[in-house]
C-alpha cells in the first residue's frame, strides 16, 4: 500500500504507533491523505482485479476437484 512506516513487528510496536498516530493529527491526517492518494493505483483498491483473481482461483479449485485431484495449496498467477 505504499505506507511502510505503517509495518510493525511485535504488539509493542504496533501499539506504541497506535498511540503515536492517535496523538497527532497532523501525522495521521498526512497518512491518511496518502492512502487517499493511493486509491487510483495500488492493487489494494483495485476491487475488479480482485474479483478476477479469486474467481481464478476458484476456477483453479473446481478444476482439480473435477480431475480427481486431492486439496492441496496453490498458488494463482498474477493477473494485470
Amino acid at each position: 500500500m505504499g505506507l511502510p512506516e505503517l509495518i510493525t513487528s511485535t504488539t509493542e510496536e504496533y501499539e506504541t504507533l497506535a498511540v503515536a498516530l492517535a496523538t497527532d493529527t497532523h501525522r495521521l491526517a498526512q497518512i491518511k491523505a496518502r492512502v487517499a492518494s493511493h486509491r487510483e493505483t495500488y492493487p489494494l483498491f483495485d476491487t475488479g482485479r480482485y474479483c478476477r483473481h479469486l474467481e481464478a482461483a476458484y476456477q483453479t479449485m473446481w478444476e482439480r476437484y473435477q480431475s480427481g485431484e486431492r486439496p492441496q495449496g496453490f498458488a494463482v498467477p498474477a493477473l494485470a
